[in-house]
């Protein structure tokens, strides 16, 4: 049998080249880069757009589908620019062109849509086959001047039609509308910002080349984002980012309080921050009430209809309603921070982080280029035009003459041009005049019309070869481009406004709770909850089959219990967060983290200053301050280190000026607190010294020497021993036989 090679075939002609594979992948990744970078992801600093949006633009253009015309259905449209210019799958171009059709995330639309092009909520567009769309004044503006040579144009992705480099753009769409996008290893993030404030901004750059970044910033002193919001961002921050191409904006929803009536009122909000989707707004403020994140605030409610109006309702008249928003601002999105990062394409080939003053340097310099173009491709066309002007005044005051050569002559056209000196260009506009332009009053006009085209050469001219004319000119614009989309317009005013952030304490949560009172019980098997009002500890309550109570205690609304675990963690839990007391509670191992297999050592109320002896079933233990226990996370905190096999055992408020030990071994020793490090965390010293046998420790008591050391016995009656010398002793040692009628479960049970 034959052997088979797997060398594959080789067209004739053809030869097989070898390279290292990181070369060859290094290579090819490298092309994909680039692409991605130039023709998907950065926009032009020019006009602002990235291609897919460039060519939509176009093709609408050749749809002739102006601001003022009819509507075409969406799949038309997106058809034509994918199998004319841009290859990439209708539903992408779709999603693009929605884009600039919705007026909540783009500050001067670039298409009019006609149908259900998404919303605010974040509800997608219809499909094409169901929306219609057209341009806007703002995209004719961009457009403007490409049928007059204003820019290059190149070819499709099949070489079977031309489409324009970039756009003539009369105004800043990049700072304008914004963008964004994310490339191979660089992204961009550009805000909007507001038309007139960007060209009283370029004709100050104009007239003054070097002008300062503090002095642009008084002409655009901020983004201007399409949902307006208030931006609270400091003026040093904004002038930064604008410096240096990066930075963030703080921007905040606007919002008042409406009067009910009778001291009631509620909080309306009618702009949320920029790209900030309503409907998870709304379900996020939901969560907030739900998890009493936020205990001032009672309810949020949808409002809306062509304006935004989220209503906020206080839990009671008092609440400052400066407080609520504030902490409303720090846990939603009521407030955002926006960055910037101003990576674009220069002269659409390299990426580059952009100043502000160069994104306005760029989009300047190609004005200038688009001007000097359009006035050339003017000029030609004039002097086109006074070559058969030149040719038609010939033929005026010849007329006669034109006439018979044109009625007998064999070749009319060679005679006239041998005869009267004409180019072939005059010879066949004289040959194509129509017989009622022979009148006297046509040949004035076409002196008039040759006069008048002159004088505008002559101003062409003067432009083209002065450098102040022509910035003259492109101010000109610019005040023309403001006045079009300026702040008298409907569209065109600023609706972001620019505030400092109110000076607002930061209150503590428990501040914004209503004190009530609340009983707390919590069960052996560590079900919790919280039953209003202060009952009799003594109370009969129901548990769950096979369980009790353990911890019982009064408490209010806005004090915080502290749980300390076998594991040596402290954890923190706010009472106003407890279940309902009308069922049987709930887990507190789902409030806290507190492992399965770590007990609940103690649970009670914090009180700010005081002390705490924690120690160990090994007889370790310290002193620690109560307020450096309170944890902030569910976690906890971990306080009282504990090696495998030891547990956390006790925690007991130091009170008094001695503690009492007594371990397993029922011996029992007393010795002064101050023998006790005051720790923050650690394994503490030895409190006790025990045998291997019965090794551990069993119960601690501090008290005042002088009073006593008191337990409850068996029959429970108090006791207590005012003579302790033959139990008082160093630390760590191991303490003498407990006094007589000491219980045997080793506990003081007090």
């Amino acid at each position: 049998m034959a052997k088979q090679s797997n060398t594959p075939d080789i067209p004739d002609g053809g030869s097989i080249t070898t390279e290292p594979l990181r070369e060859a992948l290094g290579g090819r990744y490298l092309t994909y880069a680039l692409s991605t970078i130039m023709n998907r992801a950065l926009p032009d600093a020019r006009d602002g757009l990235k291609p897919v949006h460039r060519r939509i633009l176009y093709a609408m253009r050749e749809l002739k589908l102006d601001s003022k015309g009819r509507y075409r259905k969406s799949s038309k449209i997106t058809g034509d620019v994918m199998g004319n210019y841009h290859p990439h799958g209708d539903a992408a171009i779709y999603d693009a062109m929605a884009r600039l059709a919705q007026d909540f995330n783009v500050r001067y639309p670039l298409v009019d849509g006609q149908g259900n092009f998404g919303n605010i909520d974040g509800d997608n567009p219809a499909a094409a086959r169901y929306t219609e769309a057209r341009m806007t004044a703002a995209a004719e503006a961009l457009l403007d001047g490409l049928s007059e040579n204003a820019v290059d144009f190149r070819d499709n992705y099949d070489g079977s039609l031309q489409e324009p480099v970039v756009l003539p753009a009369a105004f800043p769409n990049l700072l304008a509308n914004g963008s964004s996008g994310i490339a191979v290893g660089m992204a961009t993030n550009i805000p909007p910002h507001n038309i007139a404030e960007l060209c009283d901004a370029a004709i100050h750059l104009i007239k003054a080349p070097n002008a300062r970044d503090e002095t642009l910033l008084d002409h655009v002193p901020g983004p201007d984002f399409p949902t307006g919001g208030i931006l609270v961002e400091p003026r040093e921050n904004i002038l930064n980012a604008y410096k240096t191409g990066r930075g963030s904006f703080r921007l905040r929803a606007r919002w008042q309080t409406e009067d009910l009536g009778r001291g009631q009122w509620q909080i309306i909000v009618t702009e949320i921050p920029y790209q900030v989707q309503k409907s998870k707004l709304i379900e996020k403020i939901a969560e907030i009430i739900n998890a009493k994140k936020i205990p001032i605030l009672a309810d949020v409610r949808d409002e809306s209809a062509e304006d935004i109006r989220l209503v906020l309702e206080p839990r009671a008249k008092t609440v400052d309603p400066a407080v609520l928003m504030e902490a409303l601002f720090r846990q939603s999105d009521l407030e955002t921070r926006f960055s910037l990062n101003m990576n674009v394409l220069i002269d659409g080939l390299t990426p580059q982080v952009s100043t502000l003053k160069q994104v306005l340097r760029a989009f300047i310099d190609h004005r200038r280029q688009v001007m000097l173009r359009r006035a050339q491709f003017r000029k030609d066309k004039i002097n086109k035009r006074l070559e058969v002007l030149e040719g038609y005044l010939v033929a005026y005051l010849n007329l006669d003459r034109v006439i018979e050569i044109i009625r007998y002559g064999d070749d009319p056209k060679a005679e006239l041009i041998a005869e009267f000196e004409l180019s072939e260009a005059q010879a066949d506009a004289i040959l194509n005049m129509r017989l009622r332009s022979l009148r006297k009053l046509e040949e004035m006009e076409l002196r008039n019309e040759r006069a008048a085209l002159i004088t505008e050469r002559e101003g062409i001219d003067e432009l083209l070869g002065s450098e102040g004319a022509q910035w003259l000119r492109l101010i000109e614009q610019l005040r023309a481009t403001k006045k079009q989309f300026g702040k008298h317009t409907g569209f065109g005013k600023r609706r972001t406004e620019l505030a400092d952030a109110p000076d607002v304490e930061d209150v503590p949560l428990e501040a914004m709770i209503e004190k009530e009172p609340l009983t707390v019980v919590c069960s052996k098997m560590g079900w919790v909850r919280g039953m209003k009002g202060h009952i009799a500890l003594d109370s009969a309550l129901k548990f769950k089959d096979g369980d009790e109570a353990k911890f019982i205690f009064h408490a209010h609304t806005t004090d915080k219990l502290v749980l300390f675990g076998a594991n040596g963690r402290f954890y923190t839990i706010l009472a106003s967060n407890l279940p309902g007391g009308r069922g049987m509670g709930e887990p507190i191992r789902l409030m806290v983290d507190l492992p399965n297999e770590s007990e609940i050592i103690d649970l009670f109320l914090h009180v700010p200053g005081r002390e705490l002896l924690v120690a160990s079933s090994a007889g370790d233990g310290f002193v620690v301050a109560e307020d450096d226990v309170i944890a902030q996370t569910k976690t906890g905190r971990q306080v009282l280190n504990v090696k495998a096999g030891v547990t956390a055992r006790i925690c007991q408020p130091v009170s008094g000026d001695h503690v009492a030990c007594v371990g397993l071994n029922r011996k029992v020793l007393v010795f002064p607190v101050a023998d006790l490090p005051r720790l923050g965390r650690g394994k503490g010293v030895r409190l006790q010294k025990y045998a291997d046998k019965d090794g551990e420790l069993s119960d601690v008591k501090c008290f005042n020497l002088s009073n006593g050391l008191q337990w409850l016995d068996a029959g429970g009656r108090t006791r207590t021993v005012l003579e302790l010398d033959e139990w008082r002793g160093k630390r760590a040692a191991s303490g003498r036989m407990a006094p007589r009628g000491f219980p045997r479960d080793n506990k003081f049970n007090l």
